[in-house]
């Protein structure tokens, strides 16, 4: 049997920009062929506490309301952040309001000092990974019949994307997650981690250079460089042609979802020329 077709989902961290801003970049990415947008979820950015950063779910529902085709999922969702009956129901609400497009995408948490300065959850790693199984088996109760269930059921399927590498959380992945991602600063693991999923189709987070057939080459590898050079093989530079034999490697690898982070902060220009050459040029299964 042979490889399915890929899906290509824009990883767009509301961060810095304004909530029209990240509209029209939702909007440009379901022009130009994108079958999904993802989000963070974050108290405070990552490493720049002092810039603005929207909430995950509020923001992930505005973009569906002004968009039709593309899913909506996020990578991923801190499960402390939320209870998990209140979690359930979130879901269950946007996947309707949607029509099906919502993904839960959940995670134990990336960042320790938002656990600290908010007070939020477990400060152990492995009691948050603990917490999320037990988590995730209230979220299925919730959604089904029985004692626990919630009024509405989910109308449409809600996959679950599921991200994290360590074992334990591996070990969740081949037991409750439809999809799997890896993250881009964790890519070189891929090979080894990959059978650990178990019946979970891959996804990876992949952060592009884009070189644009208007842009210079030197200049776009020296500023992606300077932002996500720390992410290794995380971050992929180069124009249509390379970026396309980039993603057919990966695939190879079996990974069927790629979830872009350009470093160019996802200017219009640059998702709609993918789009146009790389999506649209990649090869069909």
């Amino acid at each position: 049997m042979g490889r399915r077709r890929v899906e290509w989902f824009l990883f767009l961290p509301q961060i810095r920009l304004s909530v029209p801003d990240i509209v029209e970049r939702a909007r440009n990415a379901e022009a130009s062929g994108f079958n999904g947008v993802a989000f963070i979820d974050h108290l405070e950015a990552p490493r720049r506490s002092d810039e603005n950063i929207w909430e995950a779910m509020g923001i992930a529902t505005w973009v569906a309301a002004k968009t039709q085709r593309v899913k909506i999922g996020h990578l991923v969702l801190c499960d402390a952040f939320r209870h998990p009956a209140v979690l359930a129901k979130q879901a269950v609400t946007l996947s309707a309001a949607s029509d099906g497009r919502f993904e839960l995408g959940l995670g134990a948490g990336s960042w320790p000092a938002e656990f600290t300065r908010f007070g939020v959850g477990p400060q152990d790693a492995v009691a948050r990974v603990e917490q999320l199984e037990r988590h995730l088996v209230l979220i299925k109760r919730y959604w089904a019949d029985g004692e626990l269930g919630q009024a509405p059921k989910p109308t449409h399927p809600i996959p679950l994307v599921l991200g994290g590498h360590g074992r334990r959380m591996m070990e969740l992945v081949a037991k409750y997650a439809d999809w799997w991602n890896l993250q881009a600063d964790q890519l070189d693991r891929l090979t080894r981690l990959a059978p650990a999923a178990g019946s979970a189709r891959l996804s990876v987070q992949q952060v592009v250079g884009f070189v644009r057939s208007d842009s210079d080459p030197k200049a776009v590898r020296e500023v992606s460089g300077r932002r996500y050079g720390r992410l290794g093989s995380g971050l992929a530079c180069g124009d249509a042609d390379q970026l396309v034999q980039h993603f057919v490697g990966l695939a190879a690898q079996g990974v069927e979802r790629f979830y872009v982070w350009f470093a160019d902060f996802a200017e219009p220009r640059t998702v709609a020329e993918f789009g146009e050459s790389v999506i649209r040029g990649f090869p069909a299964a």
